[in-house]
């Protein structure tokens, strides 16, 4: 019952963030804690250890950050006060909220710049994949047989705090080494690419291996090599030839020890980031892979230090169409697009469209490839929230019930219909994509609860607690009963006290969805009766349908914006953000506002941020 709170203050707390307003001082934090924490956490006796006298002086949001971030952690969700004790408004609660993360944001932006942690972490599944790909120069899929990894950080799967090796990933390595090897060797371009030098005539079969190894190691380990790092392949090699080994089978068993080595298992950095730290930055930022010979080459000529060359590479990869898989894997995490088709699926008797496979194709690669022309293009962002062009082939188009010309199966960039249009309005932005309406319904039927809360998680960045235990199941029309809407049955849901605190705050925003149904085909009826998509927010606005829905989060186009700031820097960076990365996120918010919201400015904002260029390992 308590997290249930967290919703009602956070909902609440949206106009605050907004418009700067009741977020307090000093003194009325102070009073709000000796009003509803000194009982347990006053005196001698402090409950937990933790005493208020360490948090009086003004200092203290300086020196304790963490036990700060602690308090307001806890308030902010509900947790504390606890059940049972003398408990604030909320109007109280989200006063102190805000006040408290605003002071402590200042504290740690007032200071110098500072290097922050770049944690060593393992290639993810798809990062070895696409590593392997350009280093072997093959075109097969090399971690099909990987453990998949688990998302960490700010939601994304590179996140160095779930990156451990274990014993299986050890032996799924080794066959995958010596699979991706095997092919590479059969391969007449990857065979050259790899087998730079033969013996010959004039080269004893150790001058070859050490030219093969010369070219494959500075590659494979993403940075110069030491004579002692050659020394010790080689002498693998000398192993593999005395066993009997001809020169083909040494130099290969040679290289899977390469492919196992932590130096290329690994992203690791030198005690302070140099030019091959930012090719590493760049390239598994922007295309989740290794180097190009570009990055290299301008790696060894220490140009990576100059923020023009910086700038000017970020411009060349975000056009190359490797930044596709780089789209892919931010979209598909951050707004939760991935898991559809894997353990998300429309229920086939009812949607049977769906089943077609040029349209699961297209509908998976729509967000995608909206993205990757708004980076490439340098559109606002704030077509994601709306927009006046759409990306469809002849497959989607046909499930939106879009009359466009020259339709084929190749994704293209269209203009929407406007005006009289029946089809008008009905699209524009994410939230009129089916990938997005299909991961936030249930496979039967849709769910303003699911779209509520998905608009708050993935757009907003303010996501509702889970539900408290023992909520009922929403009622399910029965053969023989009269129909009813998903409205009408949420309306009866949320009858019980326990569900409407939470529902009244995350259903109004789902509702203005439901001329969507599960697979994004625009209806106006559903249980027999018309569609009524409108709500009203927790601040008292009205949203009368769609377009309410993307006007009332234009007028929040900040959170939405800090929100995508937050995870772009967390996706780039690896790793969960810090308070210190918070004031990143600040600065490169602003710089979006002053842009006019172009999306270029938010990934050059994240490659020129002090965490992106100073953080070390």
């Amino acid at each position: 019952m308590r997290l249930l709170n967290y919703f009602v203050g956070i909902a609440l707390l949206l106009p605050v963030l907004l418009h700067g307003a009741g977020a307090g001082t000093s003194d009325d934090g102070q009073a709000f804690l000796g009003t509803y924490c000194s009982a347990c956490h006053g005196g001698g006796r402090a409950a937990g250890g933790m005493s208020l006298a360490a948090y009086t002086a003004p200092d203290s949001l300086r020196t304790d950050n963490v036990g700060w971030n602690r308090i307001l952690i806890r308030v902010r969700s509900g947790e504390m006060p606890p059940k049972g004790a003398a408990s604030p408004s909320q109007s109280d609660r989200d006063a102190f909220a805000s006040w408290l993360d605003n002071a402590l944001r200042t504290q740690a932006c007032a200071g110098p710049a500072t290097v922050g942690p770049w944690p060593m972490r393992r290639l993810n599944r798809d990062e070895y994949s696409a590593t392997i790909r350009d280093l072997l120069d093959i075109q097969i899929d090399a971690s099909h047989a990987l453990p998949v990894d688990g998302a960490g950080g700010e939601g994304f799967d590179n996140a160095a705090e779930t990156l451990f090796l274990s014993p299986i990933h050890a032996e799924k390595y080794l066959a995958a080494a010596k699979e991706a090897l095997d092919y590479a060797a059969k391969d007449p371009t990857s065979r050259k690419s790899i087998f730079t030098a033969v013996p010959g005539p004039e080269l004893t079969p150790d001058a070859a291996a050490a030219r093969v190894l010369a070219a494959f190691l500075p590659r494979a380990f993403r940075r110069p090599v030491s004579a002692g790092d050659s020394d010790r392949y080689l002498a693998l090699f000398h192993t593999a030839q005395k066993r009997g080994d001809n020169f083909d089978r040494a130099i290969l068993y040679t290289l899977r020890a390469v492919l196992m080595s932590p130096e290329f298992l690994y992203r690791r950095e030198p005690a302070r980031p140099d030019s091959y730290s930012m090719a590493s930055r760049l390239s598994y930022f922007l295309w989740g892979s290794m180097p190009d010979k570009k990055l290299f080459d301008l790696a060894a000529q220490d140009k990576l230090r100059d923020p023009a060359v910086v700038s000017g590479q970020v411009d060349r990869m975000l056009k190359d169409q490797e930044s596709r898989e780089f789209a892919e894997r931010f979209v598909g995490q951050w707004l939760g697009v991935r898991e559809l088709g894997r353990d998300i699926k429309p229920d086939e008797k009812l949607f049977p469209d769906y089943y077609d496979a040029e349209t699961q194709g297209a509908i998976r690669y729509e967000p995608v490839l909206f993205l990757q022309e708004l980076l490439s293009q340098d559109l606002s962002l704030l077509n994601l929230i709306d927009s006046n062009f759409g990306i469809f082939t002849n497959k989607t188009a046909k499930l939106y019930g879009l009359k466009l010309k020259d339709l084929n199966a190749q994704p293209k960039r269209f203009d929407l219909p406007t005006g009289d249009a029946p089809e008008a309005g009905h699209r524009g932005g994410v939230l009129g994509m089916a990938a997005v309406l299909a991961v936030s319904s249930y496979p039967q039927r849709t769910s303003p609860v699911l779209r509520g809360k998905w608009i708050l998680e993935n757009l907003l960045g303010t996501p509702p607690p889970p539900p408290p235990p023992n909520v009922p199941a929403l009622a399910e029309n029965h053969p023989g009963a009269q129909p009813l809407s998903v409205r009408d049955r949420l309306e009866r849901h949320r009858a019980n006290p326990v569900c409407a605190s939470c529902h009244s705050r995350i259903d109004p925003l789902g509702f203005a969805l439901e001329n969507y149904d599960v697979l994004g085909r625009w209806r106006t009826e559903d249980g027999g009766g018309k569609i009524d998509a409108s709500g009203a927010l927790p601040d008292g606005s009205k949203i009368a349908d769609l377009s309410g829905l993307k006007r009332a989060l234009l007028d929040r186009k900040a959170l939405v914006v800090r929100n995508l700031t937050s995870k772009m820097l967390g996706y780039a960076l690896g790793r969960g953000l810090t308070l210190r990365d918070g004031c990143a996120v600040d600065k490169i918010a602003q710089d979006l506002e002053k842009s006019g919201y172009k999306a270029q400015v938010l990934i050059r904002g994240v490659v020129e941020s002090e965490p992106f260029r100073l953080s070390v390992q």
